[in-house]
């Protein structure tokens, strides 16, 4: 099945060309052949081009270790805001008790005391490391995919609807694995006396509801999850290009490990604030719903009203900021851990380029 990947990978716009040397007459040599590299006179080559990879870029082993850091930059991100998220949530289910962040912050310390600020931080970080496997390890799947079908040109010219396309086909799959803990989370959250734990919930969620308690808020959590992150995606990709074309005062290969980092963590902030824009009304729609039992979407919608679905907007974008901008930081910071391969921002293919240039 990857073995398609593999050539597509090789000649990719989203490949490091590092991966790959060529001199002028003499054959092209791979990232499993840098190590017996004799000095090509007449070449300087920089010392990035002396890291070894991991990996294969775009192997079945490049694949899963960017799902492990995936699993680690969304688990442990959501787990690390559960307090505000709960605090979000009664917002959005409770603007007459809870009136403002700071307020619902006071409200339930003062019913529950400090420890009730950490209500469902074991289902978050169930689902939301499952999601980020998911999420993490499909879109690269999914980009090499779709730029063997597009191919190179194509790829580079079309590259901000790959990552939207990319992006949306990965998080369909990462919602199906976070839904069931989303909902056991939103009811130990919302519903006063209905569980502390997830394992208190889960049997009395399967009792009052079946299955469907699991899987009802599973289309709600489509709408606001995709467009989430099609945005998260395409706008830090999109981003980190501007960054390094307008802004950082060296080109990316001259950019040390760390200032690559402060770069991901910047264009991750900037992608968040749109993500959390974009998926807010889906999103209170989710919390709404998982709390009421028996209600359907469009019910709660219209119940809702527009003014009422952007309920807890800012807490949200304060979260979903903060989230992206860490997340993504994590991910490169796995990347650079694991030698994972990290390709720098795509640059025009050369016969794209011959073209343009003979128009």
């Amino acid at each position: 099945m990857f073995s398609s990947f593999f050539e597509t990978a090789k000649n990719s716009p989203f490949r490091s060309p590092l991966g790959r040397v060529q001199c002028e007459g003499a054959p092209a040599v791979t990232c499993s052949q840098d190590l017996e590299l004799e000095p090509v006179h007449g070449r300087q080559i920089s010392a990035a081009a002396a890291t070894v990879d991991s990996c294969e870029f775009g192997s079945n082993k490049y694949f899963a270790l960017c799902g492990i850091g995936g699993i680690l930059s969304c688990g442990t991100t959501h787990t690390f805001v559960v307090p505000l998220d709960l605090v979000k949530c009664r917002l959005q289910v409770d603007q007459a008790k809870y009136k403002n962040l700071f307020h619902g912050f006071k409200v339930t310390v003062a019913e529950e005391g400090a420890r009730g600020l950490a209500k469902g931080w074991f289902p978050t970080l169930l689902g939301y490391s499952a999601q980020g496997l998911c999420k993490f390890g499909l879109y690269e799947l999914f980009k090499v995919k779709y730029a063997n079908i597009l191919g190179e040109e194509n790829s580079y010219l079309y590259r901000t609807s790959l990552y939207l396309a990319a992006s949306a086909s990965a998080e369909f799959f990462a919602d199906i694995a976070l839904s069931p803990f989303e909902a056991a989370k939103v009811k130990i959250q919302t519903v006063p006396g209905f569980a502390s734990t997830f394992r208190e919930a889960v049997p009395k969620m399967l009792k009052d509801e079946g299955i469907n308690a699991f899987y009802k808020g599973l289309v709600p959590l489509w709408m606001r999850q995709i467009p989430y992150t099609m945005m998260k995606f395409a706008c830090f990709e999109r981003t980190v290009e501007l960054l390094y074309k307008y802004v950082v005062p060296k080109p990316r290969v001259e950019c040390s490990k760390g200032e690559q980092l402060v770069v991901t963590f910047a264009a991750g902030y900037i992608a968040g604030v749109f993500c959390a824009i974009v998926s807010h009304p889906a999103d209170v729609v989710v919390s709404k719903l998982n709390q009421t039992k028996g209600a359907s979407a469009v019910s709660v919608a219209k119940s809702l009203g527009f003014s009422g679905m952007w309920n807890g907007l800012t807490p949200r974008i304060i979260m979903i900021g903060t989230l992206t901008a860490l997340q993504w930081f994590i991910y490169d910071g796995v990347k650079v851990a694991l030698g994972i391969p990290r390709p720098p921002p795509p640059e025009m293919p050369a016969s794209l380029k011959a073209k343009l240039e003979k128009q």
